[in-house]
């Protein structure tokens, strides 16, 4: 007896009860975003990760597939001019006509005021919620940060130089032109080539403000939420479940909050540098101030002037840790420790070396707060 095929779209329907055929498609900026989306839309459909795991957020030149992937894209979001200035442009002219988030500039979201003197002031580790620096406005408590929200994007980026040893997306992202991934000379995307306006990394080309809000939990919480009602607009059928998985990824949120503040508790007070300021939402979120950073830019190594106030400072407050990152220059790290008594590791608020998917952006936050745990 013959059987009549149902259509794809009918078959689909009745696979886990979601038509897959009208799952949009969704487009990510970086990898921890990627992750919180990828979250959300567990059990229906996958977003492509635009900038490859352990690439420089801040300059980068599509690949074809990515550039394909903006281009059919029916939701896209991603954290905004301050961290990808080039993208802009790109969303822009490839993804025309997609609904486009911009992370950075949803309600609820915290921002915090870029530190501009990123020695930082000196931190009393016993009080944080005194530092009595009013005279430093550009370096408020970072209490005050967490209450204010009258911030926009920043030009500090995560400025990871190309580090072309990254890995291609993983296979959920389904693009048939990922062999040619491996091949990062050849990023000649017509409309992506060029950056022109974006190399002054030292200045504030791009805002005043902090772009790194992914390290903060409680944006995350906020986020999922909106990526819920963003997914839901353009995808009705499959509401419910974005809803729910937003709503049990904050309940895991919630738990990750927890283990992160028990794993820090046996160092709270103790002092670390970092190679650039990258993590004061991290930092604001777990009540855990670092004493400054190496690099005033992400593009430009520090001054022997700046080198030898890092490593002062390193022996005056008898420094513990110094945290350097998997894509700057560890020559630099290790001529700021020539001397002195302090650990080494290296953190990564990326997750460079971590799978794409909805699992990364715990891990990133959980390698974070133990690297400096064990650091410390």
């Amino acid at each position: 007896m013959s059987r009549k095929l149902l259509p794809l779209s009918i078959t689909a329907a009745f696979m886990g009860g979601t038509a897959l055929a009208d799952v949009p498609n969704v487009a990510v900026d970086i990898a921890p975003v990627h992750s919180l989306v990828a979250r959300v839309m567990e059990g229906v459909g996958t977003p492509d990760l635009i900038i490859s795991p352990g690439a420089s957020p801040h300059e980068y030149n599509l690949r074809p597939s990515e550039a394909a992937a903006l281009q059919d894209a029916n939701l896209v979001f991603w954290m905004g001019e301050g961290l990808t200035p080039w993208m802009e442009g790109a969303v822009e002219t490839l993804a025309d006509g997609a609904t486009v988030t911009t992370l950075l500039e949803t309600d609820g979201t915290i921002l915090l005021d870029f530190r501009e003197n990123a020695l930082f002031e000196a931190h009393d580790h016993d009080d944080h919620d005194d530092h009595g620096h009013d005279e430093h406005a550009e370096d408020k408590d970072h209490e005050d940060h967490s209450d204010e929200h009258d911030h926009d994007d920043h030009a500090k980026h995560d400025d990871h130089d190309n580090h072309a040893e990254t890995k291609g997306h993983d296979d959920e992202h389904a693009h048939d032109d990922h062999d040619s991934h491996d091949d990062h000379d050849d990023h000649d995307h017509e409309d992506h080539a060029d950056h022109e306006g974006h190399d002054d990394h030292d200045g504030h080309a791009h805002g005043d403000h902090d772009p790194h809000a992914w390290l903060s939990p409680e944006n995350a919480n906020t986020w999922l939420n909106v990526i819920a009602a963003q997914l839901s607009a353009a995808d009705p059928d499959n509401a419910g479940t974005y809803f729910a998985n937003a709503a049990a990824a904050r309940e895991e949120m919630a738990a990750l909050s927890a283990e992160i503040a028990e794993t820090l508790e046996p160092v709270r007070g103790g002092s670390f540098i970092v190679f650039h300021d990258a993590y004061q939402y991290f930092e604001n979120a777990f009540d855990f101030p670092a004493s400054g950073a190496i690099s005033i830019g992400d593009a430009s190594d520090p001054s022997p002037a700046r080198i030898a106030e890092i490593q002062a400072r390193i022996k005056d407050e008898g420094v513990k840790c110094v945290l350097a990152e998997p894509q700057f220059n560890p020559g630099i790290v290790e001529v700021v420790m020539d001397g002195a008594d302090a650990n080494t590791a290296v953190i990564d608020p990326l997750g460079s070396d971590l799978e794409p998917g909805a699992a990364l952006y715990s891990q990133v936050i959980r390698n974070m707060a133990q690297t400096l745990a064990d650091c410390l």
